[in-house]
């Protein structure tokens, strides 16, 4: 697990770096004030199931478990979503409140915010904490580089992903992440934990 935080890091340096375009002098002061293994180097649009406009680095300040799914998968993709209710709920009720969930969806030609809530609806994930969003293509490419995330799309119109839960902190550090689905990763929950009281 360290060696592909090591990884991931390095993925998330190099991609940020050639996924730059010129930025005011403003824009260059917000990013040198990130640490410089920060997935928050890539700033990218997002879109959530409220339809609301979001930014990736958006939750900063905050820790955020981050995944990457599509509406209409049928079994891994709620998996998934139930893993992350299920580590939420192994926090003490005080550090349910110190996190955002962010869920990225691969599939933003069919994930339109209507279908984004729907599986929130579906799956009574309605709360302001967490956030069902899509990405221009290029953008999901970008976003999921810098999250150690693998998809594919495949003939019949679904896709092959990874399924990982990756845990950033509050300047979008990469933490933790944890491979697990089905019930809450005693390990992660922990760095979880640990994360949400280190928050400034």
């Amino acid at each position: 697990m360290k060696s592909f935080h090591v990884l991931a890091c390095a993925l998330a340096l190099t991609l940020a770096a050639s996924a730059f375009v010129p930025a005011t002098a403003a824009d260059t002061s917000v990013q040198a004030a990130l640490p410089g293994d920060s997935v928050y180097h890539l700033d990218v649009p997002l879109t959530d199931q409220n339809g609301k406009a979001l930014r990736f680095p958006g939750s900063r300040g905050k820790p955020v478990v981050a995944s990457m799914f599509y509406s209409s998968c049928q079994f891994v993709c709620p998996l998934i979503i139930d893993t992350l209710k299920k580590t939420e709920r192994a926090l003490p009720g005080s550090g349910r409140a110190g996190f955002e969930v962010l869920l990225v969806s691969i599939d933003p030609d069919r994930d339109t915010p209507e279908a984004l809530a729907r599986v929130a609806a579906k799956h009574h994930v309605i709360d302001p904490r967490w956030h069902l969003a899509r990405a221009e293509k290029n953008d999901v490419r970008r976003i999921a580089a810098v999250l150690g995330v693998q998809y594919k799309p495949l003939d019949d119109g679904e896709f092959s992903h990874s399924s990982a839960l990756i845990l950033l902190d509050a300047q979008g550090r990469i933490v933790a992440r944890s491979d697990k689905l089905g019930e809450a990763d005693p390990e992660f929950v922990a760095a979880l934990s640990r994360t949400v009281a280190a928050k400034p």
